[in-house]
């Protein structure tokens, strides 16, 4: 291996999502004009428009197809993976590219059908600025891919996937010979948690930052590839729309811009992070769909009452055109979200990722919709049920149950997972860290959980209530009560119909199952365990951990 390799990078908050926090290597600053920018500037080769940045960048983009076709910087080419070039999807084909010089702003601009794609430079910097307006789906344009020539950037992290010819699902899970598994899929972040992604090695740093995600669909806690290297190269997403585990329905208009930004090895500047990153520039280059600063408007609270304080909260806003989400303040849930469209939004407060309060609010172009502090209801949050008792916090995710954090990063079948299989007995201490984050029906279906019950408690019928995240092939829970009782087949409510738990995602719908345990179904007998077990069923699926599944929130019995 050469160089050393970056994990994607996690952020500090700021007022539109995330920016992500550069570490201890030396930012480059690339807004500032150098004086050798008097080179900046375009030439027509015949079949390529030749950008040269005035710094150290020069890319070629074809006129032909608008495929960016060569990313030179300090004269070694970056661009080439397995013989194919950097664009739109795998490539857009025959389209019309023209370009324009406005002042120190060069924009390549790119139409295939209903489509439009942008590429902008600015003098002096080593960035090239992308947008992408998709209008509707007679073009399939869901991501942006940097190919990455091979041997510039090796690493053998989660979303690395050709290291290994050992395939153990589809085409794109690999397990090493060690056991750990491979895919890139793998990258262990939600949208929320990053601002950019990349490699750095031998004093050079190549990333792509990401745009603010206003077309794009899921939410904040969207999980989705952003990068993967193999023997052949690299490759570096922005992710437009992605169907996979998908809760939303796709968006359409502009994204962006999201940024291919090459440093000194340091990680890329701030000032290119979404919610911070002045476009002001392009208001006037006629880019299709585009709407400028004055053209948006901000929503602000003033604060959020009945917060648990153990968990950070979230609100997002999202209609069918639009999404945009921001942290509420921990000391007294007060939320700024800025640079948002005009229109009617659901705003919607999550506790990690449970939504536990919503509301509608209009935003206006200039002007800040400022909105009262407001009080999420204790019923809203399932966790102030009184329980007799409950196995992990509801937050909307599997986070705390075994094997929960690994999930997010490797296949279920990883070495490093612990036993999928064992029974929970509640008053062990140990019933969240021995309940596992996910049930299979071919895996470890039937699993038992061990509890006792005092004589008034087991006079009395019960709740029994399961929270899930996702499901895969439809699977859901059905239970038996000490082989007395056993529930009905529940309906299974409306999931992603693509695999999820296998490719390091367990967001889908939130969903709650409640069982009514009849008081004949308990013992009586109060030195006794009664025994509670969990089925998964479905006509679905296949086998092992592509069998219905289901990802667990929390489960508890109400008193």
């Amino acid at each position: 291996m050469s160089g050393s390799p970056n994990h994607p990078v996690r952020r500090r908050t700021f007022v539109l999502g995330a920016a992500a926090a550069a570490g201890s290597a030396a930012l480059a600053g690339p807004l500032a004009v150098p004086a050798a920018a008097a080179a900046f500037g375009y030439t027509d080769d015949g079949a390529h428009y030749v950008v040269d940045t005035g710094s150290a960048l020069v890319f070629k983009v074809s006129k032909s197809t608008g495929d960016l076709t060569s990313l030179v910087y300090r004269g070694t080419e970056y661009q080439g993976y397995g013989g194919m070039n950097s664009h739109i999807e795998s490539g857009l084909g025959s389209s019309t590219v023209t370009i324009a010089r406005s002042g120190s702003t060069i924009l390549i601009s790119v139409t295939h059908g209903t489509l439009r794609h942008y590429y902008a430079a600015r003098s002096g910097e080593n960035n090239i600025y992308l947008w992408t307006n998709k209008a509707d789906t007679s073009v399939s344009a869901t991501r942006y891919i940097v190919r990455v020539k091979a041997g510039l950037f090796l690493n053998d992290e989660p979303d690395s996937y050709t290291y290994t010819t050992s395939t153990i699902e589809a085409s794109d899970v690999f397990a090493k010979s060690n056991g750990q598994t491979r895919s890139k899929h793998y990258s262990g972040l939600r949208v929320m948690d990053y601002d950019y992604i990349g490699w750095t090695a031998g004093g050079v740093g190549l990333w792509i930052v990401r745009s603010n995600h206003e077309k794009a669909s899921g939410g904040p806690f969207y999980r989705s590839l952003l990068r993967h290297q193999s023997a052949d190269g690299g490759g570096l997403y922005e992710i437009l729309y992605y169907g996979q585990n998908q809760t939303e329905a796709q968006r359409f208009g502009l994204q962006g811009p999201y940024v291919i930004a090459f440093t000194d090895g340091g990680a890329p500047s701030p000032a290119l992070f979404p919610g911070t990153l002045n476009t002001s520039w392009a208001d006037s280059l006629g880019i299709a769909g585009y709407v400028g600063a004055s053209g948006r408007g901000r929503v602000a609270g003033v604060g959020i009452t009945g917060r648990n304080s153990t968990h950070a909260y979230t609100v997002g806003l999202a209609n069918s055109s639009a999404q945009y989400w921001g942290s509420a303040r921990a000391s007294d849930g007060y939320f700024s979200i800025a640079g948002v469209l005009p229109g009617t939004y659901t705003l919607t407060v999550h506790k990690s990722e449970l939504a536990v309060y919503t509301t509608q609010v209009t935003v206006a172009a200039g002007t800040t919709t400022t909105l009262n502090s407001f009080a999420i209801a204790s019923s809203n949050d399932p966790s102030n049920a009184s329980a007799i008792w409950r196995i992990n916090d509801w937050t909307g995710t599997p986070g705390g149950f075994k094997n929960a954090d690994l999930m997010t990063y490797a296949h279920p079948s990883d070495v490093r997972a612990s036993a999928w299989t064992g029974n929970v007995v509640i008053g062990s201490g140990s019933e969240t860290s021995t309940f596992p984050c996910y049930i299979w029906k071919d895996v470890n279906s039937g699993l038992l959980v061990y509890f006792k019950l005092t004589a008034a408690q087991a006079a009395a019928a019960h709740t029994l209530r399961i929270g899930v995240t996702t499901a895969y092939a439809n699977g859901r829970p059905q239970v038996v009560v000490n082989d007395a009782w056993t529930s009905a087949v529940p309906s299974p409510p409306t999931q992603p119909s693509t695999r999820s738990l296998t490719n390091g995602s367990y967001r889908g719908n939130n969903h709650t199952f409640t069982y009514s345990v009849p008081a004949s179904a308990w013992l009586t007998d109060t030195g006794q365990y009664n025994v509670l077990k969990i089925n998964v069923v479905s006509g679905s699926g296949t086998t092992s951990y592509l069998s219905a599944g289901t990802s667990i929130d929390a489960i508890d019995l109400l008193a």
